[in-house]
This record gives C-alpha cells, sequence and structure tokens, in this order.
C-alpha cells in the first residue's frame, strides 16, 4: 500500500466535495527567512500553505509545511563547507462530514512527513473518528477531533514500523483585538503498542495584522517522538518570525 498516495486520495475525495467553487476557500501563505553571519553562518527558510474549505456538507483543510537550514562550517585550516543541517516535508489533509449545522461531524485526517535529521525517512498516518467544538465566544473557540488510526515509518537505516494509533488533535483560537490574534494548536498520535513510536506536535503563535492581508507571526513549534534512534533527540524545536499572506 502507498501511504503518500493514501493522502493524496483523502485530499481528493475532501475536494470533490467542492464543486470546483473557490467561493467558500480561505487560507494563509506564510514565509520566513533567517540569516546569521559572525561567528556562526547559518540560513533558514520557513515555509507554510494553509487552505480551509466550507461546505454546505464538508470542511476541508489542507497544510504542507517546510523547513530548511543550513550552516556554514569553517574547518581547522580555514576553509568553509556548507552543511544542510534540517530539512522537513510535511502535508497533511482533512475532511470533515457535517453531522448538524453547528460543529460536530464524522473526521477523515491523512499525514506524510520527511525529516531525515530526526531518524526518519518517512512517517505517514490516516485516522477517522469525530470533530466537534467545545466552546466558540465573541473572542475565542476550541475545537478538537479524536479517533483511531494507523502509521507506517520508514527510517533512515530502511526498516520500518507500523502499527494502530489514537489521534488527538486540538486548536484554540483567542483574538486580542481587532489586529492581533493568539493560536494554539496540539496534535497526538499515541501508539497503542507502549513500544511504537508516539509522535506529537504543537503550535503557539501571535500574529498581527500589518496592512490589508499582510501580518507579522511569532511562532514556536515542537515536534517530539518518543522512540527515536540513539543519536538523535526526542524533540526537536523551531522558533520564527514570518510573514503571513491571508486570502
Amino acid at each position: 500500500m502507498s501511504y503518500s498516495k493514501t493522502l493524496v486520495s483523502i485530499a481528493l475525495i475532501s475536494a470533490s466535495q467542492a464543486s470546483f467553487s473557490l467561493e467558500p476557500t480561505t487560507g494563509e501563505i506564510e514565509l520566513g527567512v533567517v540569516s546569521t553571519t559572525g561567528n556562526t553562518e547559518t540560513s533558514s527558510i520557513k515555509s507554510k500553505l494553509s487552505v480551509n474549505q466550507d461546505f454546505q456538507s464538508w470542511r476541508n483543510s489542507y497544510l504542507i509545511d517546510t523547513l530548511f537550514k543550513e550552516e556554514r562550517i569553517t574547518e581547522d585550516d580555514g576553509s568553509k563547507r556548507t552543511e544542510t543541517s534540517a530539512e522537513r516535508y510535511f502535508a497533511s489533509a482533512q475532511g470533515d462530514y457535517k453531522l448538524n449545522e453547528e460543529h460536530s461531524a464524522l473526521f477523515v485526517y491523512g499525514s506524510y512527513e520527511n525529516d531525515r535529521f530526526a531518524g526518519f525517512d518517512q512517517q505517514n498516518s490516516v485516522a477517522a473518528g469525530y470533530a466537534d467544538q467545545i466552546f466558540k465566544n465573541e473572542t475565542a473557540s476550541l475545537n478538537y477531533n479524536a479517533g483511531p488510526g494507523y502509521f507506517y515509518n520508514k527510517l533512515n537505516d530502511g526498516s520500518t514500523e507500523e502499527g494502530g494509533i489514537i489521534r488527538l488533535a486540538l486548536e484554540y483560537k483567542h483574538r486580542l483585538s481587532e489586529t492581533s490574534k493568539f493560536k494554539q494548536t496540539f496534535s497526538t498520535e499515541a501508539a497503542v503498542e507502549s513500544d511504537d513510536n508516539t509522535k506529537s506536535k504543537s503550535e503557539t503563535s501571535l500574529s498581527a495584522t500589518l496592512m490589508g492581508n499582510l501580518s507579522l507571526k511569532a511562532s514556536y513549534n515542537v515536534i517530539h517522538n518518543t522512540e527515536v534512534a540513539d543519536d538523535k533527540e526526542n524533540m526537536d524545536t523551531t522558533t520564527s518570525i514570518s510573514i503571513l499572506y491571508l486570502f
């Protein structure tokens, strides 16, 4: 079974509900570039595309997230070489079939991630279950989805892992003012078997409108894997400042 094909299939099933109309589509394009010189020379590029669609019977969401970092290292003889120190690609798609006019829905989700510096050639997951909104008021909201699923991982050494998971995802939004908002997302794919890998992800962000559709975003991202190679860390963190374009 091709798990990348599974993700694409889920995206196409969700997109088929769109009737090729773009009217209910919103999204964000995020780009952050960081360069340092002096004793340490590095360059980092972080990009993200998120798209949300809200149709009569379906809510769909798509995400593409990338991170690339290079370091320029000075050797003992004075020569310099460039080394890639981070390279991550992540894509996901989720379709929610609405059960009523509120926010309760049945969801299907698929994701693919390639992060060779974390010890994984690829991490794939699919899940299905129930989604709903815990609360919503004039300034804040909290949504969740939860359900069983399946993961398939391929490690850098060529070995593979697969098994059952329980996926839980939370999204909290708080509008601080007319021009600023706070957002917290968290997801975990808890392995059913205790010796399998559990992957958790979190993003804490604060964004402020600059002008028109442009915003400035500061974010702190955490990725945690319980089972990694001996020479790898369990947790990766990224702090970034990015420009957002909203559409």
